[in-house]
Formats: C-alpha cells, sequence, structure tokens
C-alpha cells in the first residue's frame, strides 16, 4: 500500500499491532456500502467514466456476496476491512479497482463505516428495548392490583402494586430509548469526502454521497470528522445507562428468587443448578446481566481515555476504537434479550409478596396521613403519634391493623374507628392517586398512555 515510500516491509510484531481485520471485518456491509456510495458518486461527477463506475460497483456486489457466503478471510498483510474489500475487488476486476479510493482517505472511509454501524447498532438496540417495554407493560399490566412491599433501604417502607414497582423499570427503558434516540439524530451527518484530514480538491458532491447513505447531511468541518468518535462515546454512555438499569431489575430478580424474598420463580429457561447441590435454582442469567454492566461501563472507559489526550486528527490510537463497542453492543444485546426472557416468563408470587408487605408496619405512614387529614394534627406530631403505635405493635406482636381502638386511643385519644379504613395495604395502595402513584388507577392509565392510548 505504501510501497513507493518504504523499502522494507514492517517486522511481524509491527504487522500484528498494526491490523486491526480480526475486529474490523465486522464492518464488511457498511464498508461495501458505503464504496458504493462513494463509486456512484464519482461517475455521475465524471471523476470517474461510468463504465469503471459500473464494474467497479458490480465488482463490489460480487464481493460482497463473497462475504456474506465464506466470511472475511483474516489477512494480516492487508491490515484492515477497508484494504482487504480493495485487494479482494482487483482479484476480481484489475487495475480498475484502484480507482475506487479516488478522493477518499481510509480515515474518512473509516468513520463513515463506523457511523454506519452504530447507527445500525442503535436500531436493533431500540427494537429489543420495544420487545422488553412490551414485556414489562404487559406483566405490569397482569399486576396492577398486585400488593407488594415498597423499600427503602432495602426495609419495608410503603406498601405498592408489583404493577407500578414494574413500570418504574418500564420509565427506565424508555428514557434509556430516548437516549439511544438522541445519539442517532446527533451523530447521522456523514464524514464521507473529508478524505484525510483536509477535504479534497477533487468536485465531488458530499450532498449525494450523505443522502445515498440515509445520513441527514455531510458533517462540516473535515478535521473534526475524521478525528471525533464522540457518536460511538454517544452509543457507549446510553449503552451504559441501559445496562445499570438493566442490572437493578437484575437484582431485583436475584433477591426476589432468594428463599428469605420468595417473591419470584424464575422459569428453567433461565435458572442453571448446581454440580454438587441437587436443590439449586441459580438465577445465573440474572447475576450475568449484572456482571455484563460492569463490562459494557468499562468498554465506555476505556474508549474515553483512549480519545482523552488525542491531537487533531487521526491518530492510530483510534485503531482501538472499535472493540469496546463491538464488545459493549454484544454484551447489551444480551443482557436485553435475557431480561425480556425472565420478565416474560417469571411466576410472581404475589401471596407472599402481599404477605410481607402486611407484615412490616408500611400503612404508619397512612396512619400518620389520616391524623393530619382527619384530626387536623400537624404532620411533625402524627409521625410521634405513629412511632409510638408502631412500638407498641412491635411489643404485642401484632400488626398494626391488629392493635385495638383502645390501644390506639390510650396513645391518642384523637383516634377513633374511622383509623381501620386506612391501615390495610389494600387501602393504602388504593388512596395513593397523585399523579405518579402506585394506585390500581393510576397504573393502568400509565400503561394506556405508555401504548399510546388516552386514560
Amino acid at each position: 500500500m505504501w510501497g513507493g515510500r518504504f523499502a522494507e516491509g514492517p517486522a511481524a510484531v509491527m504487522r500484528e499491532i498494526n491490523a486491526s481485520i480480526p475486529f474490523d471485518k465486522r464492518l464488511w456491509k457498511q464498508d461495501i456500502a458505503g464504496s458504493k456510495a462513494h463509486v456512484a458518486m464519482l461517475g455521475k461527477q465524471g471523476i470517474v467514466s461510468a463504465e469503471d463506475a459500473a464494474t467497479i460497483a458490480a465488482g463490489l456486489d460480487k464481493v460482497a456476496e463473497d462475504y456474506a457466503a465464506n466470511g472475511v478471510a483474516e489477512d494480516l498483510t492487508l491490515e484492515d476491512i477497508h484494504m482487504q474489500t480493495e485487494a479482494k475487488l482487483a482479484q476480481l476486476i484489475g487495475p480498475v479497482a484502484g480507482r475506487l479510493h479516488t478522493a477518499r482517505s481510509r480515515n474518512d472511509q473509516v468513520a463513515t463505516d463506523f457511523r454506519l454501524w452504530v447507527r445500525d447498532a442503535i436500531d436493533e438496540t431500540l427494537t429489543a428495548l420495544g420487545a422488553l417495554r412490551e414485556a414489562l407493560l404487559i406483566r405490569a399490566e397482569e399486576h396492577a392490583d398486585s400488593v407488594m412491599p415498597g423499600f427503602t433501604h432495602l426495609q419495608s417502607a410503603q406498601p405498592v402494586t408489583l404493577g407500578h414497582h414494574l413500570m418504574a423499570y418500564h420509565e427506565m427503558i424508555v428514557r434509556d430509548a430516548s437516549r439511544f434516540a438522541d445519539a442517532r439524530a446527533r451523530m447521522n451527518q456523514c464524514p464521507l469526502g473529508s478524505a484525510a484530514l483536509a477535504g479534497t480538491g477533487f468536485p465531488i458532491d458530499r450532498h449525494m454521497t450523505a443522502e445515498a447513505l440515509g445520513f441527514d447531511a455531510p458533517t462540516r468541518n473535515s478535521l473534526d470528522a475524521v478525528s471525533d468518535r464522540d457518536f460511538a462515546i454517544d452509543y457507549l454512555q446510553a449503552a451504559t445507562n441501559c445496562s445499570l438499569h438493566l442490572s437493578r431489575l437484575a437484582e431485583e430478580f436475584v433477591l426476589w428468587a432468594s428463599q428469605p424474598f420468595g417473591f419470584v420463580a424464575l422459569s428453567d429457561q433461565w435458572s442453571t443448578g448446581s454440580s454438587i447441590m441437587p436443590q439449586k435454582r441459580n438465577p445465573d442469567a440474572a447475576e450475568l446481566v449484572r456482571g455484563h454492566a460492569g463490562r459494557i461501563m468499562g468498554c465506555m472507559t476505556s474508549l474515553m481515555v483512549t480519545m482523552k489526550g488525542l491531537p487533531l486528527a487521526y491518530s492510530k490510537d483510534m485503531q482501538d476504537d472499535k472493540p469496546p463497542v463491538f464488545e459493549a453492543h454484544d454484551l447489551l444485546a444480551l443482557s436485553i434479550a435475557a431480561m425480556t426472557g425472565m420478565v416474560e416468563s417469571a411466576t410472581f408470587r404475589t401471596p407472599r409478596m402481599r404477605a410481607v408487605a402486611e407484615a412490616g408496619f408500611s400503612t404508619a405512614t397512612d396512619l400518620a396521613d389520616w391524623l393530619v387529614r382527619v384530626g387536623g394534627i400537624p404532620f411533625r406530631e402524627a409521625h410521634h403519634i405513629t412511632g409510638r403505635a408502631v412500638k407498641l405493635a412491635e411489643e404485642k406482636g401484632v400488626m398494626l391493623h391488629e392493635l385495638s381502638i383502645d390501644d390506639l386511643t390510650a396513645i391518642d385519644a384523637r383516634i377513633n374507628d374511622g383509623i381501620y379504613d386506612v391501615l390495610s395495604v389494600d387501602a393504602s395502595v388504593a388512596s395513593r392517586v397523585s399523579f405518579g402513584g402506585t394506585a390500581p388507577a393510576n397504573v393502568r392509565a400509565a400503561i394506556a398512555t405508555a401504548r399510546g392510548v388516552r386514560p
């Protein structure tokens, strides 16, 4: 490739460290698409003859067919997917293949290919997240009335519904999808035609190639176009946020599937056994999703550290931009698919959830609110009164609603029989009708809104 300048070939180690074909072969579809758009533009602009442009385009189609059928060979002497494709094209159509690289550099070529790949990855992720959202909506609707304990500090706090709990994750996934969509919109400019760093003197039409490849416009600065990877970092940041949300849901499943909780039974499809303990059902899929989040976060950090000190324009360090993105994509795709499967197939043990919600004095806040609402007592005073009631219930080994009216009036004479209307977990969740609250009616309205139906 650069034999005119160099008298000797690279050392074996240099050849290996310099080659990116073992991983950038994943870009072959994008490389073919970019090359076809480029040569079509060269032909239209008269930079290459129409005959040569047609020959090159037909040859590229044949290269694509071969890649699809046989995969991409890892020839380290050809370094990367771009040179691999050009060499294969030359074998098919002869020296005319050399005209393909007119008015472009591998710098703008890889920047274009990589953007196309990340854009495709985002589209795949959005589709997968759509399936996870639907799974959450279906299970939330199924359990809009199912009472469970809500936690803070992993301590029983207030009763909520399982539907409301699952819809919390739906909201997170909606935001994750929006971050991917934002990243896609921001990156959708075409670097092709920026050449090595300064543009080109050939009369190219960058708007034509941008449109052919589905970009909104060409990039506005050639230096920036070939030397930044913020679009890949945007993708990794969105992937990291998404993986953190998946990890939190996975952790819930790990906890809930344990015997002390007993809130959920994961299907055989998403569980494993033990090599020594026959009774074990391990939530390994959830644990792996939880573990993948750390690796995805590491991928993001890796690329950010690679880019942090690079002067304009392209540096070879940027060859290491693709492995972390590819790894994060693969891990995230597995994680989304696994969590979707777990949500769809989980058996929620709602009687156990209700029993725990009833056992943890989770309606104490309802008692305090009743004292404020009915008794006209300042909340701070109501809080203290309720605390005394909880202490008495603990001493007697009963739940709040099992305290007698005499017990309660002895604590504060302003309490009457009406208090029992709010001390059940069902009454508690039904009362939380503020926008975004856990009341079953709210949950159903949120699901309808999420599906685009007005409540």
